[in-house]
């Protein structure tokens, strides 16, 4: 291979390595990837019934928190499905009261979370996605709110579909770039400048000497020690 072909060759390796890193730059961020592969915690309920079988459904009542890895979903009573064919979990439906709504919560890779709150909760733990139903509200960190009758949410690519209802329309707020602050004055945000040091006022015959040092009591000067002889 000659040396023009080598360096034609490494300049098109470096285009196609700048286009991939620029591809991969602008993919959108995902939510926590490894959560769908944890296992399902109830962590608290204050009852329950049922059993663990596939195509079975267990109930779970009274202040119900289930975790799967970072992502939590909260209610006063959640009902599992399981799967046909095994005891795997098929998907979730949490409810609640008005005073308590049902919530769900998970961090994205990037560690900013994602909270939703509805009038009930549907949990596709299969296709990893959160349907919330009546007076339904996202937010998420440093990107924005979602709001509106019905919004589905998916936990692993972040996208989501809102629908109106008779509450009233979607609506969504993104939120501004950031802009980094200013920097410090004097070291500190916000200190005051230091006060220049004062200088002791001279006297007027042009002397240092504080005026304070005049009024110490002081000895009699002494006598000429020179005599005169009579």
């Amino acid at each position: 291979m000659t040396c023009t072909a080598c360096c034609i060759q490494a300049r098109t390796t470096l285009r196609l390595s700048l286009l991939i890193a620029g591809l991969l730059l602008l993919q959108p961020a995902l939510a926590r990837q490894d959560d769908r592969n944890q296992p399902i915690h109830v962590v608290h309920a204050n009852s329950m019934d049922g059993y663990n079988e596939p195509n079975s459904i267990s109930t779970f009542k009274g202040s119900v928190l289930i975790t799967q890895g970072t992502m939590k979903l909260t209610g006063e009573l959640a009902k599992i499905w399981t799967a046909k064919e095994d005891t795997s979990v098929d998907h979730i439906i949490v409810t609640g009261t008005p005073q308590k709504r049902p919530h769900i919560e998970q961090l994205d890779d990037n560690g900013n979370l994602m909270t939703g709150d509805a009038d009930q909760l549907y949990y596709d733990n299969v296709n990893s996605i959160a349907i919330l139903t009546g007076n339904a509200f996202v937010h998420q960190q440093n990107k924005g709110d979602a709001h509106g009758a019905k919004l589905t949410y998916n936990t692993q690519t972040g996208y989501m579909v809102g629908e109106s209802g008779s509450a009233g329309p979607v609506t969504m707020t993104f939120l501004p770039k950031q802009k980094p602050l200013p920097p410090p004055k004097n070291g500190k945000p916000g200190a005051p400048a230091p006060a220049p040091a004062s200088t002791p006022a001279k006297p007027a015959d042009g002397t240092t000497k504080p005026a304070a040092a005049s009024s110490s009591p002081t000895a009699p000067a002494p006598a000429s020690s020179a005599s005169t002889k009579e």
